[in-house]
């Protein structure tokens, strides 16, 4: 008997449930802990690997820059706010003096999903989230060299479904909130007036959250999951222009690990004997992967910009996690290995500005996203699909003061999952996905 059939015991007898659990619980003492028999609803790898996000890939969240966001995104080649700190930090050898830079993404997301067993369709209730970016740079036209600080929240955002619908899809999923702060100081160089180079060190935190059923019905049984974590790694980047018509960008932000500290909680059903609070301290580490993108910008005239990027996200370092515990439950083994075999994904960016006498200009741009989990390992917390993202911006560059706004729609066509299996059986089902999200930004240079 797997943990699934362990935990829809809620419909049996007492006399019943005790006999099968006292055997599930002789089983597995002469058992070697191999993990494959109970692969409890570890979508905390999916948490691990982290909570819906407001792209298909996995939870990356690039939304940094509202000027950016308007253009889909398409900005490495560009590259001529601060934000370039995050997409290609060479590009801060285009600005002079000091330069500041804030914004906010607000973001709706409404992710759904339709059950098989009853053919309702149910939504992440979850959805209003707002995320910060803040930069600064400082640099002189006449030096080769310019700097510059980022802090933004590179991955993240969360979900919370609702507990009634069937099928146990609650023991995959019922709440996962990923929150990651990153510092990013940064310093380019220009080796030559149309070639320069950037990088800096990235300083990275991240607190997550996950709760799911252990039984099919909502009976205030759970597995929670709270923990934190520091790691470092870096970003690099390079801008090159050799004709006034045309630049090429590209950068890169290298893979680290993350190691989150924290403690498990479990509850039991209400029909086993000791219901009481079971807590443990726990540890998991979990793979943030390589992110490369290039791109080409052409500018016919001084009025027009049109760039194309593709990005490349390596989602497959998600291979198998593990999660520790010093003293896990006794259902489950510590280690306890979850399988994820995740998919690299590209996203492909195209956008374009005009720009006008009076310092206003306008954007538009599109995104296509690839989907990065597959059928057999899917899970309710990424909703992961295929998505087409629309956006359009306009802003105005002063003498001090400058700011941007940005619209961005998000629609998933339905993706039907049903080779999922184990336990991750109960996410089968349709997937739909739709999202609003206006962004702000506001600079000021002196």
């Amino acid at each position: 008997m797997d943990l699934p059939a362990f935990l829809a015991l809620d419909g049996m007898k007492p006399a019943r449930k005790s006999s099968l659990i006292m055997e599930e619980i002789r089983q597995i003492a002469v058992m070697q802990p191999t993990g494959k028999n109970l692969r409890v609803a570890f979508a905390i790898l999916a948490l691990l690997s982290a909570v819906v996000s407001a792209r298909a890939a996995g939870f990356d969240l690039p939304d940094q820059d509202a000027f950016v966001i308007g253009r889909g995104m398409a900005f490495v080649a560009t590259a001529d706010n601060p934000s370039a700190i995050y997409y290609n930090p060479a590009g801060i050898s285009q600005l002079d003096g000091n330069n500041l830079r804030a914004g906010i993404y607000g973001l709706y997301l409404d992710p759904s999903f339709k059950s098989p067993g009853n053919g309702l369709t149910y939504d992440d209730q979850l959805r209003y989230h707002a995320i910060p970016q803040f930069y600064y740079t400082y640099g002189r036209k006449d030096r080769p060299v310019s700097f510059g600080l980022g802090v933004y929240s590179p991955f993240g955002l969360g979900s919370i479904w609702p507990q009634d619908i069937p099928n146990g899809f609650r023991t995959t999923a019922i709440e996962g909130k990923l929150f990651t702060e990153t510092i990013n100081p940064v310093m380019a160089i220009k080796l030559f007036p149309s070639l320069s180079i950037g990088g800096g060190v990235m300083v990275n935190y991240a607190k997550l959250k996950l709760r799911q059923g252990l039984s099919t019905s909502p009976d205030n049984d759970l597995f929670q999951f709270d923990g934190d974590g520091w790691n470092v790694g870096y970003n690099l980047g390079v801008l090159w222009q050799p004709h006034e018509k045309i630049s090429f960008g590209a950068t890169f932000h290298s893979g680290t690990t993350m190691n989150f500290n924290g403690q498990t909680e479990t509850i039991l059903p209400p029909f086993y004997p000791n219901t009481s609070p079971h807590f443990s301290s726990a540890s998991a580490d979990w793979q943030l992967p390589i992110k490369a993108i290039v791109g080409v910008s052409y500018r016919p005239t001084p009025k027009w910009n049109l760039e194309f990027d593709a990005d490349y996200t390596d989602w497959s370092a998600l291979g198998t996690v593990n999660l520790n515990q010093s003293s896990p439950p006794f259902f489950m083994p510590s280690p306890s290995p979850t399988t994820l075999n995740w998919q690299s994904s590209w996203y492909y960016e195209f956008g374009a500005t005009r720009y006008f006498d009076n310092g206003w200009h306008v954007s538009a741009g599109y995104i296509f996203n690839e989907n990065s989990v597959p059928d057999a390992n899917y899970t309710p917390f990424v909703a992961d699909l295929d998505r087409h993202f629309l956006s359009v911006g306009v802003g105005r560059k002063g003498k001090s003061f400058d700011f941007d706004v940005a619209y961005q729609f998000g629609y998933g066509p339905t993706r039907t999952v049903s080779g999922a299996t184990g336990s991750s059986a109960p996410a089968n089902g349709d997937y739909s996905f739709i999202s609003h999200a206006i962004a702000v930004s506001l600079g000021w240079h002196f």
